[in-house]
Parts: C-alpha cells; structure tokens; sequence
C-alpha cells in the first residue's frame, strides 16, 4: 500500500489501466485501494462513470466485500486469521487479545490512527497457527506475547 493522496485523475487513470480487462472493476477497486491505501466515497462516482456503471454498482461492490476499506486505515495494518487451522489453535484467544490490546474491535483503527485491526478468513499458513500480518509481512504460530511484541515492533 502507497498511500497515494486521492485524486480523480489518478483514479480516473487506475480505471484506464484495467479498462481492458473482463469485469474489470473488482481489479480496478483492488488497485485504488492499493495505490491510496482505501476507497474514498469520492472515488465511487469517477469509477462508476469510467466503467459506465451505477454509482450503486460500484458502492455495492466496495461494501460487500470486507477487504475494501471505506476509510483510511492505520498507519501499521494487523490481520488475524480466523481460518479453522488458527482457530483449533488458540486462534481465537489471539483474536480476543488482539482487540483488547488494541482497544478496538476487527475493521477498527485505534484512536491514534496508528494500528487498524483486520480479520483474514484464511493466510494460508495453516501449518504455523494462529498465523497474523504486520503490514502484510506473515507471522506464524503467534500468541498473545508474540502479538505485543509484533505490535510494539510495529509502533
């Protein structure tokens, strides 16, 4: 994730990069959200009118899927996987420290802006469970005092 401050020409200019593509707007929503780091509500007219679809297409999309942010995540983002490997593996006392610690429940960012809390429903590491990402770097076997130190790392 870049980060890139949002502008339409730049969205507007993510669209043509994908406009080619088969069904192109779920690679186009993927790139915004990668280039600026979320889906600004903004954003969602200048898509719709590029790809000749309702602004309700686009809004439905962006908010049925959970990876799409419609705010700006924090400035280190944490995903714990709630996979069934990580859950029969304390997967689930992880996800309860994690929003403890952190004060805020999965989808939150603290009130600092510093750490956003996402819920991954598989990382694919299920051989090292629980597994988290750090800023999308893969941490396996975590409990609750790897977590804090990962989380202090991060800071």
């Amino acid at each position: 994730m870049s980060g890139q401050e949002w502008s339409a020409e730049t969205v507007a200019g993510i669209v043509r990069e994908h406009a080619h593509l088969r069904g192109p707007l779920l690679p186009v929503l993927h790139a915004v959200q990668e280039r600026i780091g979320w889906i600004p509500p903004d954003a969602v007219p200048v898509i719709a009118h590029e790809l000749n679809l309702s602004r309700a297409d686009v809004h439905g999309v962006v908010t049925f899927y959970a990876d799409f942010r419609t705010e700006p995540p924090g400035r280190t983002v944490v995903g714990v996987c709630r996979g069934e490997a990580c859950q029969s593996r304390g997967g689930r006392d992880l996800e309860a420290h994690a929003q403890d610690a952190l004060g805020v429940p999965f989808g939150g960012t603290t009130q600092d802006g510093e750490v956003t809390l996402d819920q991954v429903f598989c990382l694919g590491n299920c051989a090292l469970p629980p597994s988290v990402t750090v800023d999308g770097r893969l941490h396996g076997r975590v409990d609750a005092a790897t977590f804090d130190r990962l989380l202090a790392e991060a800071r």
